[in-house]
């Protein structure tokens, strides 16, 4: 009987740390900046015009150069918003590096694409492992596969079942 009541309160504690209250992890963001690298200066990026790490400008901004110290700032923002899709999408429970490698994913696609995602369905009905092996279908752009892609989807995939740290 104790064993059981124990475990339910460790069940009850840990709840909330992976019910959508999980915040990005130093690695994670690590991680994010790693691929996108850092741009002073407004680059094209696909569709879009990128600065900092990779953050698509959106209407109203008019960034000619920033500093990496803005790049960040920016970066966290965007992270959040990343974090906020997972608290809003996500139904099953997250670890910490399921979490920070969805954040990566979100951060890279968007939250709209990741909303329709087959890993999103196969995530909430508790397949982990096929949730895991979706990310590598999300490596092209235009149309067409790009090595960088593939292998930030390889990496994505590893952290998501723990196996880079």
């Amino acid at each position: 009987m104790n064993k059981i009541i124990i475990a339910t309160i460790i069940a009850l504690v840990a709840l909330p740390a992976f019910a959508g209250r999980v915040k990005t992890s130093k690695n994670g963001i690590e991680f994010i900046k790693k691929m996108e690298g850092f741009s002073a200066t407004p680059y094209i990026d696909g569709k879009a015009v990128a600065i900092g790490y990779g953050h698509n400008m959106t209407k109203g901004e008019n960034y000619k150069k920033i500093t990496k110290e803005k790049a960040e700032k920016i970066l966290l923002s965007d992270i959040a918003i990343a974090e906020d899709a997972i608290k809003r999408l996500v139904k099953t429970p997250l670890n910490q590096a399921q979490h920070d490698a969805l954040v990566s994913f979100i951060y890279n696609i968007g939250q709209g694409a990741f909303s329709r995602s087959t890993l999103l369905k196969k995530l909430n009905s508790g397949d982990y492992s096929g949730a895991a092996n979706e990310f590598k279908r999300w490596d092209k752009a235009g149309g067409k596969r790009l090595p960088g892609l593939t292998k930030r989807r390889a990496m994505e995939a590893a952290i998501f079942k723990g196996g880079l740290r």
